[in-house]
């Protein structure tokens, strides 16, 4: 997603969805939010910075990003 993407036009408790590529997304169904795949909170689409194009799955920040990458990269 660009700034030129932006259309949020989905209703405001619709979930959208998303796939989510390498520093873009493209909305295949609009909505107003995604669901973030470790904390489970809705996370705004004007919000969202943090996904995995592999997993296919949002994070609704930082902390949730590095918490699954360590639950898939175990030290040992």
């Amino acid at each position: 997603m660009n700034a030129h993407d932006r259309d949020f036009t989905g209703k405001a408790n619709e979930i959208a969805m998303v796939h989510y590529g390498d520093g873009e997304l493209a909305i295949l169904k609009p909505g107003r939010y995604v669901i973030c795949a470790v904390s489970g909170k809705r996370i705004p689409l004007e919000a969202l910075r943090y996904w995995s194009p592999q997993l296919q799955e949002a994070y609704a920040g930082p902390a949730e990003a590095l918490a699954r990458w360590q639950e898939l990269n175990p030290k040992g």
